[in-house]
């Protein structure tokens, strides 16, 4: 298709005038163009920080009353939902299945691509009814495109189900936009190679979802300041990340630091419970788990010191 006529398509899909002549560039006019456009996507990304905190209250109002989170979509879309579901245990302390990611074609198509399979509505609603989504649950439809009929239909059924429902895309007004409740649509453009939504739109996706995940894990209290407190420190570049976390959060040197997290069986939440409480191990389990992993909540029950 001509350039000339593809404002008919979603932008997605459209053709950069400002790549027409890609081909036919060496390799450093090709980065700097690339370059050039990759700067467009944050401030596409500013531009809906009103939605994106709309779409992070909604899930935290989930999360708080025992819902869980989902991300669901096909390809690039499903696969960036995937890694950020994948991050969060590791991060902040929760349960795998809090945030949890669905792809089209299963977890093979996190490696190989199974794209026919985005094409099936009902599909999308299957494998959310298979998870059992139900109407305590959020979920977050990633569609570049907006139209994948596979994501609008699982965002139609989560949403007929009573669940709180978010489109993230990058194409206004297209149909995934009309089925949720909060649709965040960051426009970046054209892609530098048409149609590749892995670039540009991936891009946002990925800042986005980001921010979803990260200012939600904030708001439920698995940070403290800037600090994962809630970390689970599985290797050494962890573990000492989790012992200076131990220093900053109590004012402890770095060999007492080690010691507190030794003590505690590796786990940096019971560490700091017992360095700012003085309880015993059982103790700050219990706690923990009472506060629904939530550091500080754990110390104000024990009548613990403030956190720094």
């Amino acid at each position: 298709m001509s350039a000339n006529t593809s404002g008919e398509l979603p932008i997605t899909e459209q053709e950069n005038p400002r790549t027409a002549n890609l081909s036919e560039l060496a390799v450093p006019d090709i980065l700097r163009l690339m370059n050039e456009e990759d700067r467009l996507v944050a401030p596409a990304v500013g531009n809906v920080l009103t939605d994106i905190q709309k779409a992070v209250e909604g899930i935290v109002d989930r999360l708080s009353k025992g819902g869980r989170l989902f991300y669901i979509g096909t390809g690039t879309s499903g696969r960036l939902g995937v890694l950020d579901a994948a991050e969060c245990p590791p991060t902040f302390g929760v349960a795998p299945d809090l945030v949890q990611a669905v792809i089209a074609g299963g977890y093979e198509a996190c490696y190989r691509a199974v794209e026919a399979s985005e094409d099936d509505a009902e599909a999308g609603a299957n494998d959310l009814r298979q998870r059992g989504f139900a109407k305590d649950d959020a979920l977050v439809g990633i569609a570049a495109s907006g139209r994948t009929p596979y994501t609008v239909g699982a965002v139609s059924y989560a949403r007929e189900l009573g669940g709180f429902t978010v489109a993230l895309t990058c194409v206004p007004a297209s149909p995934i936009t009309k089925a949720v409740e909060v649709s965040i649509v960051a426009v970046v453009g054209p892609e530098v190679l048409a149609g590749s939504t892995r670039l540009k739109a991936g891009s946002a996706q990925k800042m986005v979802l980001n921010m979803l995940s990260t200012a939600t894990m904030i708001r439920l209290g698995y940070v403290s300041g800037n600090r994962m407190t809630n970390l689970q420190p599985r290797n050494a570049k962890l573990r000492e990340r989790a012992a200076r976390i131990i220093m900053a959060e109590t004012g402890v040197a770095e060999s007492v630091a080690g010691e507190k997290l030794e003590a505690a069986g590796g786990d940096l939440r019971s560490a700091l419970v017992m360095s700012r409480t003085g309880c015993e191990l059982r103790t700050a389990k219990d706690a923990l788990k009472a506060s629904n992993g939530v550091v500080q909540k754990a110390i104000e029950q024990l009548g613990g010191q403030d956190s720094n």
